[in-house]
């Protein structure tokens, strides 16, 4: 239903239905419908110039000379947005998050830290991670045990392995996502062959059909790169192949916290022969995880700044053998909890009960980690009762959550003929006016606000503004009460 109305708001050029669900729904803009149009191609068709700015500043792709770039081009209704999109920059508001998945990604290929295999091929070198290749291709996890097995450089010389090719193979492997050349369509399809990468060559092939089509129906237009990306807010495959890399961290014991399914090279962590190169032992309650400093550094400063500075850091000691990774011990963290903020870090997502809640929201800000902050905070809007609504507002507050705080206030709203009357509401609008006079503020206490705000917002029919007199007048009479001017 969202994705239905995100599309007939573009059509229509309704900026706010946009923003609302954009920004509160959280919908992603690059979706396509079944014609396969994306938001911004109907915003530019239409001429609705604000709303391709919004969409190209929040992170709609629109790359020159690709198959969305030059469909946006020339469908565009006027001069004005088809200047917009030439000035298209790929830096947007969106992939400035420092948070952001895709640009953690995109950065992990592209800066390769921590790495710790290379491949030559033709002269060009390729910097990769061991985990990430076996996690992402059975071809690659079965060559470096085998042929590849304890290689730190792989030399491939063969005559049809085109460097382009695996630059951008490597790129769909990290990322999801793959750009190439029109013309090093076929040499990728030839290497995902090799790879095992069965979506990735139908999608190339759908991709490569569609580019031919529309060139041929549209006259002047030159399209020379191909993209394959994902649909919606997250990548499943790679999600679920990084899920199970996070699998492989987790301790034996705790095996029942985790879902079924292993890695093509999981072993016991104690085994001397497992494949799962990890370079980093967390211990949490006696417990073990065996993780990689690739993932926990590129997600966390918290790690990083840990990791880096070897703080806690000691030998590894087995009854057997010394194996050469660090452990670090972590404190005021319950191994539960550090398991639900390893599967967000590797996959960018986890499940967190209504019980845990809000001890993961308080490590993910420990961690810095404000993605998984968000996730804690869609939780605990969907528990949202009179009694637990306003801790909740302040705990919103005190972790920076904007959006929950927002959702807070709206509940209020709903249910404020049962909270006008309890000594917590009242001790809540007395400390936000008492910090609006701290602050010789002249505007209205923040929290009656936001509250009449959705009072009056949704108010469409002459019984809908009956009720909102009502709560309107209740609140004016509690900060009568209280000797307050909101």
């Amino acid at each position: 239903m969202d994705l239905h109305e995100l599309f007939l708001a573009c059509r229509k050029g309704d900026l706010s239905r946009v923003k609302h669900l954009v920004e509160q729904k959280e919908v992603d803009l690059n979706v396509r419908d079944r014609w396969d149009s994306t938001p911004l191609y109907y915003a530019c068709l239409c001429g609705h110039e604000d709303l391709v700015e919004y969409l190209l500043d929040k992170g709609a792709r629109c790359e020159a000379n690709t198959f969305d770039g030059e469909r946006c081009l020339y469908g565009a209704l006027n001069d004005r947005i088809r200047n917009m999109l030439k000035n298209y920059k790929q830096v947007t508001s969106q992939t400035l998050r420092r948070d952001n998945y895709d640009e953690f990604l995109r950065k992990l290929l592209e800066l390769g830290n921590y790495e710790d295999v290379e491949f030559e091929v033709h002269d060009e070198v390729f910097t990769a991670h061991k985990c990430i290749l076996s996690a992402r291709s059975g071809y690659f996890a079965e060559m470096l045990q085998t042929k590849w097995k304890n290689k730190a450089h792989v030399q491939i010389k063969h005559s049809l392995v085109n460097p382009s090719a695996f630059r951008s193979v490597l790129q769909y492997l990290y990322t999801g996502r793959l750009d190439t050349d029109v013309y090093n369509v076929e040499d990728c399809i030839r290497l995902a062959k090799q790879c095992r990468l069965g979506k990735l060559i139908d999608e190339l092939e759908k991709r490569l059909k569609a580019v031919y089509d529309f060139v041929s129906t549209k006259p002047g237009t030159h399209v020379t790169m191909i993209s394959v990306e994902h649909e919606g807010l997250y990548n499943q495959d790679l999600c679920e192949d990084f899920g199970r890399l996070a699998e492989s961290c987790m301790p034996p014991e705790l095996g029942n916290w985790v879902t079924s399914g292993v890695l093509p090279f999981f072993c016991s962590p104690e085994d001397e022969d497992k494949t799962a190169y990890d370079d980093v032992c967390f211990e949490v309650e006696s417990h073990r995880f065996y993780c990689h400093k690739v993932f926990l550094c590129g997600r966390s400063d918290y790690f990083k700044a840990l990791l880096i500075d070897h703080f806690s850091e000691r030998p590894k000691e087995d009854s057997e053998t010394e194996a050469p990774i660090p452990v670090v011990e972590l404190h005021d963290v319950s191994a539960y909890v550090f398991s639900r903020v390893l599967y967000y870090i590797y996959q960018d997502s986890t499940e967190v009960s209504p019980d845990h809640v809000f001890e993961v929201l308080r490590v993910a800000d420990m961690y810095l980690l404000p993605g998984l902050k968000r996730q804690c905070a869609n939780v605990i809007s969907q528990h949202l009762d009179e009694n637990n609504v306003i801790p909740v507002l302040r705990a919103s507050r005190l972790f920076e959550l904007p959006r929950l705080e927002d959702q807070c206030t709206e509940y209020m709203a709903k249910v404020l003929d049962k909270l006008v009357e309890t000594d917590d509401f009242a001790d809540l609008v007395r400390e936000d006016a008492a910090q609006v006079e701290a602050r010789e503020e002249t505007d209205s206490i923040p929290v009656v606000d936001d509250i009449r705000y959705h009072i009056t917002s949704n108010v469409q029919t002459y019984s809908a503004l009956d009720e909102a007199n009502q709560k309107l007048a209740a609140l004016d009479w509690l900060l009568d009460r209280l000797g307050l001017e909101g």
